[in-house]
């Protein structure tokens, strides 16, 4: 699996700052990236979106995961880039500290997720077939993958297609991700309310 489509331009995934991750999520941010209609909408979401029971791995996560406090699920895999963000989301049952755009091979076993999140993050990946790619691997036959995105973003972080492209390019780019990384299938719903800050989720199929 390539690291990226050749057939994007390679600057696309160029970032202001380019040096290595660990340094920028050093310090722990115990912040919101969306706002509290945002999160509400999000949530919301994720109640019908996924099963109760089922086993989540919650991919580039941070000290919140935005999951219904009513559901109960097996188990909720928080993969991210400060230990002590992850320490502090109750909803996690375990969580590992790992640098996607250092390594995009997912260090979890393979077949064993129900279904995989990236909330809010997609923008930061600069090898994001790959990633996407080895997460589909984590998947069980018939998971899935919800992908939410919105416009907020650490701008010097954020690789260049997101902070030039429109809206609806930056969700087909994503749905290219999708399919370029093997899902069967990949769908988009826009969920934004009608006052706060946009959400675009975009999902795929195992």
């Amino acid at each position: 699996m390539p690291d990226t489509d050749k057939t994007l331009p390679s600057h696309w995934f160029d970032r202001q700052d380019n040096s290595a991750d660990h340094y920028f999520y050093a310090q722990p941010r115990l912040v919101q990236h969306i706002d509290l209609a945002t999160i509400d909408q999000l949530t919301e979401y994720y109640r019908h979106f996924l099963q109760e029971g089922s086993d989540l791995l919650d991919c580039m996560s941070s000290w919140v995961s935005h999951l219904p406090e009513e559901m109960q699920f097996g188990r909720v895999t928080g993969l991210g880039m400060n230990a002590e963000e992850l320490r502090r989301n109750p909803r996690l049952t375990d969580w590992c500290v790992h640098d996607l755009n250092q390594d995009p091979n997912c260090p979890l076993d393979p077949a064993r997720f129900d279904y995989a999140m990236i909330t809010v993050s997609i923008q930061y990946l600069i090898k994001p077939i790959a990633v996407l790619d080895s997460l589909r691997k984590c998947l069980k036959p018939g998971g899935q993958i919800a992908i939410a995105m919105s416009h907020r973003c650490f701008p010097t972080k954020a690789i260049a297609a997101f902070q030039v492209l429109p809206a609806n390019e930056r969700i087909q780019l994503v749905k290219s991700y999708l399919e370029q990384a093997g899902y069967a299938s990949s769908q988009f719903r826009d969920c934004s309310p009608q006052h706060g800050d946009p959400l675009w989720i975009v999902t795929g199929k195992v």
